[in-house]
């Protein structure tokens, strides 16, 4: 299993700033454990989610893991253009909603204008070192009443792939809405109409659903997964009563029972989660 752990997610609804030396000595630690993946920041409005607002500093410090890629999140073209001058950043992900009205109020763009964004995100990137990631957000259903449907998520899919070439997504629970049926059903429905995507998910839960969550990962073959320390965080733009993210430390030992690999530096992962546990007792 690839692990995107994911301090971003976790940090960026905290409302009290966290000094950027105390974010670096945790992120630092993070990148020591091996993940596949470490989403690091974003390059989005400072109005709108201030506790990002140093993720420039922060890739200039951060150092380097040649295990770890490092991502970050846009939600126009004006944050991949910061983004593009940190040769550093290996990802760059953007939220593209199933739901119309979540688009509106993540991204301040409709689902069609979101698509045009996109567009010109995947030509900007053309010839860079970076990979163009887009997270399906509410793939699995929305509190708004906006039309979904399992059809109706791959077509959206399709479409960016077979218009923009674009090949990696995260479907993701933006609510905290999927259950272990819809898992077993939706991400194999998408994965086998489109075999040649890399597919992972990104999900958010209430901890006492978590374990039940990944095993139905697992079963239906998911190698792809993001997780954050402690189930910390959230989207700032869903609703609200938001459940967290999928704690890695439940992640890790889910994998572990199931005989699954998943890279982790133990030792390292110990004084990450000792530093989690320190950080976010003080912030959140």
């Amino acid at each position: 299993m690839k692990i995107t752990e994911c301090p971003r997610d976790a940090m960026q609804g905290i409302k009290a700033f966290i000094p950027t030396d105390e974010k670096l000595d945790y992120l630092r630690s993070l990148l020591d454990c091996g993940f596949d993946r470490l989403d690091i920041g974003s390059f989005v409005s400072e109005k709108v989610i201030p506790q990002l607002a140093d993720t420039a500093e922060i890739l200039k410090a951060i150092g380097q893991n040649p295990l770890t890629k490092l991502l970050v999140i846009v939600a126009n073209e004006k944050g991949v253009e910061r983004a593009l001058d940190h040769n550093n950043v290996d990802y760059i992900g953007y939220p593209f909603s199933v739901s119309e009205q979540f688009q509106v109020r993540n991204t301040n763009a409709t689902i069609e204008q979101s698509k045009e964004r996109l567009k010109r995100i995947s030509e900007s990137l053309e010839g860079t070192n970076k990979t163009l990631l887009v997270y399906l957000s509410m793939g699995f259903g929305n509190p708004y009443g906006d039309p979904w449907s399992e059809a109706h998520v791959l077509t959206l899919a399709k479409e960016l792939y077979e218009t923009m070439g674009i090949a990696h997504f995260a479907l993701s629970d933006t609510i905290g809405c999927a259950t272990p049926v819809l898992i077993e059903h939706l991400y194999p429905y998408l994965t086998g109409a489109l075999k040649d995507l890399e597919w992972g998910l990104h999900l958010h839960s209430k901890p006492e659903n978590t374990n039940a969550i990944i095993q139905s990962a697992i079963k239906v073959g998911c190698q792809r997964m993001d997780s954050a320390l402690l189930g910390i965080g959230g989207c700032p733009m869903a609703a609200d009563g938001l459940t967290g993210n999928l704690a890695t430390e439940q992640l890790i030992r889910v994998l572990e029972e199931n005989s699954i690999n998943h890279q982790i530096e133990k030792t390292f992962f110990t004084v990450a989660q000792q530093k989690a546990k320190r950080l976010f007792s003080h912030y959140f």
